[in-house]
């Protein structure tokens, strides 16, 4: 009977080696992949892979409708359009973490985009930014990137590698003209 003990109690602790292992290996990946690991909902309501961004140079912003800094819609869109014939995306991602300043609908902020800052570049579904419905990919932005800490507003600005990885983080204030943000987008638009 000991044996048999030993058996199912070396069995169980092999289990839950392995378990731990897999979790390790998909932290692992996730770290190794960067954003590329991510799926989101578009706010046309599709999936769309992260990893198709691989290769280009990511700004990822949290967006909001009605946020003092609202008015940088027109500043990214421009800095979209300088440099999106060069492998540059922006990925605005709608979230109502801050004061309800962003209440609408995936289609109500589509709208106001789109008629108001004439937005071409990349929104996503409405998600949580911070908090303990807090997305993935912003848990693994502010937790797993070297640029560690909670969002603490709209438009706070991820800059991400052509490889998936964040190089640079922006508070709210810096606006997407700087001519800090906008030398290191440069720099990694023209890195391998």
């Amino acid at each position: 009977m000991k044996t048999i003990v030993s058996y199912v109690l070396s069995f169980a602790a092999a289990a839950v080696l392995a378990g731990q292992s897999a979790v390790a290996q998909t932290e692992k990946h996730m770290n190794t992949a960067g954003i590329y690991a991510f799926t989101m909902k578009t706010i046309d309501g599709k999936e769309k892979n992260l990893s198709d961004y691989n290769g280009k140079v990511v700004l990822i912003v949290n967006v909001a409708s009605f946020c003092g800094y609202t008015k940088q819609y027109a500043a990214l869109e421009a800095l979209y359009k300088k440099y999106k014939g060069q492998g540059f995306a922006i990925l605005g991602f709608p979230a109502n973490n801050f004061g309800a300043q962003e209440p609408g609908t995936d289609e109500e902020i589509k709208d106001f985009c789109s008629r108001k800052y004439d937005v071409t570049f990349d929104l996503f579904s409405k998600i949580s930014v911070k908090g303990a419905d807090r997305h993935p990919l912003y848990t693994y932005l502010t937790e797993d990137t070297g640029v560690t800490g909670d969002i603490e507003w709209n438009f706070t600005k991820f800059l991400v590698d052509k490889h998936g990885t964040v190089a640079a983080r922006y508070k709210s204030k810096i606006a997407p003209d700087d001519a800090e943000l906008l030398r290191t987008v440069e720099g990694l638009l023209s890195a391998k």
